[in-house]
């Protein structure tokens, strides 16, 4: 692995320093996957429905108070400036979830992006090196052609490599955030329903 990093030329630093950009990104990201799940707290989310819908806030506000599960969080957001300002609450509430769920997900489609790239500059100065030497007039010559061409066909399959590894884990985090917004956008429109409701019974009453 060393001769091939040493014979896939310089642009081999710039892949290396990628694709561990990639891998501390991707560990990262599974691990705030994991924890994220690990905090999901479905019952708390019903219980703050549940206490909304029968028209009791402050007890729909303490139900969530504390938890750790994001849906939770936001909607006791809400409900704590339910009295200034609910929407942009809830928007400022939601937005600052998502913004946890997406950190790092740009950089992995930039590595997708620029590894191969990187590959592809790195066949290109391969070989230009290697018809460099058509005109030499050593007897290594056609031994160093043959040498260039192999750097560039290693730079390109490592860039090649690096993209298609951090693939897969970008598209599991985009599926994962656009699940995040659409579970948030579901109970935010269901907690302002509940609100207006009570509010409609209040009035009544």
């Amino acid at each position: 692995m060393i001769d091939l990093f040493i014979k896939g030329g310089p642009v081999m630093w710039p892949l290396l320093a990628v694709s561990l950009l990639a891998l501390t990104v991707i560990l990262e990201r599974l691990v705030f996957t994991l924890i994220e799940w690990r905090r999901s707290d479905p019952e708390i989310v019903s219980k703050i429905f549940s206490e909304a819908h029968h028209g009791n806030l402050e007890a729909a506000q303490a139900a969530g108070a504390g938890s750790r599960d994001y849906l939770a969080r936001i909607l006791t957001y809400a409900l704590k400036h339910r009295d200034s300002s609910f929407s942009n609450a809830l928007l400022k509430a939601a937005n600052d979830e998502l913004r946890r769920f997406n950190r790092g997900i740009s950089v992995l489609d930039t590595v997708v992006t620029l590894a191969p790239l990187l590959g592809l500059f790195g066949t290109v100065t391969g070989m230009i090196h290697a018809f460099g030497l058509l005109g030499a007039s050593e007897l290594g010559a056609p031994t160093a052609i043959t040498g260039g061409i192999a750097e560039a066909l290693i730079a390109t399959a490592f860039g090649l490599l690096i993209a298609m590894t951090s693939l897969l884990p970008f598209n599991f985090l985009t599926t994962r955030l656009e699940e995040a917004r659409q579970r948030i956008e579901t109970a935010a429109a269901k907690l302002e329903l509940l609100l207006m409701r009570a509010e409609k019974q209040s009035n009544f009453a």
